[in-house]
């Protein structure tokens, strides 16, 4: 018995000598190699160039003709906030400027028309990101994210076959209508672009609970609370885009596509065989025309609607 004992204490000695050895050795091998320097700003030349800033803060600033508080700390620091997440969220917002021309083309004289103020064109930014045929997983559709009930409230058609929430025209008549209705409501065209986010169920259950009609006011969840923001923010870069460091060239701008009109009033049996008759592909018709959900229609009540064509080399790339 004490024979084992002295060979397992002469064996834990044995090993833990070695172990000594080699961490003495590792440690001199160590010491006597440089270690590397990490490569500094100045040896960069991926960071020599790049410089993140603090971004200037308007005294004055309005929403639709409505003045913006700026004189309050909680507005500034909240108008900064979606300034510099805007500004730095670069990829995005870089495709939001390239993508506002085509866009723009489209919405900025339906809101003329309906007598919506023009800052409201910066709204499906915030709301779709200007996707045509995005769906939220609350199931809002299209650039203006109408939610199927208010779609028809507003006078948007929406079945299997035709979903005019994805008709960018009928769309924005149907918002139009929808932000009007919401002045009308609150007299102001911020707690109507507020609504657009929150209901106006929702703004007004916080007008009578906090007993103040003022958005810049109200304590609301942090979504609603940030919406208005966003959209300063938005105009803001998108109209001015070098201020903020986006170098967009002219020709950096995706082009308007160019169409045509053709009304029909009768069943379409094949979109592609439709779209072969026109001399396009399926998927131009279908880019034109979203809204045009299967690759049918039936049309039985010989309702007439409006599709979209490109015109000749709409689609080609101009040198």
């Amino acid at each position: 018995m004490k024979l084992n004992l002295s060979r397992s204490r002469f064996l834990n000695l044995f090993l833990l000598t070695t172990l000594s050895v080699v961490i003495v050795f590792n440690l001199f091998v160590s010491s006597s190699v440089p270690a590397e320097v990490p490569a500094t700003a100045q040896d960069n030349p991926i960071t020599e160039d790049y410089r993140i800033h603090t971004l200037p803060i308007p005294e004055k600033l309005s929403f639709a003709g409505e003045t913006v508080p700026m004189n309050k700390t909680y507005v500034r620091e909240s108008y900064d906030r979606e300034l510099l997440v805007n500004t730095y969220w670069q990829s995005s917002t870089l495709l939001l400027i390239k993508k506002s021309k085509r866009y723009f083309s489209i919405i900025e004289p339906i809101l003329a028309a309906q007598g919506v103020p023009d800052d409201f064109k910066y709204l499906p930014m915030i709301e779709s990101s200007l996707q045509e045929r995005i769906i939220s997983p609350a199931g809002a559709v299209g650039l203006w994210q109408f939610l199927s009930a208010a779609a028809k409230e507003n006078g948007l058609e929406v079945n299997k076959e035709v979903d005019e929430r994805y008709h960018i025209e009928k769309a924005t008549i149907a918002a139009c209508k929808y932000l009007k209705d919401a002045y009308n409501k609150f007299g102001s065209w911020t707690l109507a672009a507020a609504s657009y986010n929150a209901g106006l169920r929702g703004i007004q259950n916080q007008i009578e609970k906090q007993k103040t009609s003022n958005y810049y006011e109200l304590l609301l969840n942090e979504e609603t609370a940030r919406y208005v923001f966003r959209l300063l923010a938005i105009r803001e870069i998108v109209s001015n885009p070098a201020e903020f460091g986006f170098i967009v060239g002219e020709d950096d701008f995706y082009p308007i596509i160019e169409t045509d009109t053709l009304v029909i009033s009768g069943p379409v049996p094949d979109f592609a065989d439709f779209a072969k008759g026109h001399g396009i592909t399926y998927r131009e018709l279908k880019d034109l025309n979203p809204w045009l959900r299967e690759t049918f229609l039936t049309n039985a009540s010989g309702k007439q609607y409006t599709i979209r064509l490109p015109k000749p080399g709409a689609f080609e790339v101009q040198p």
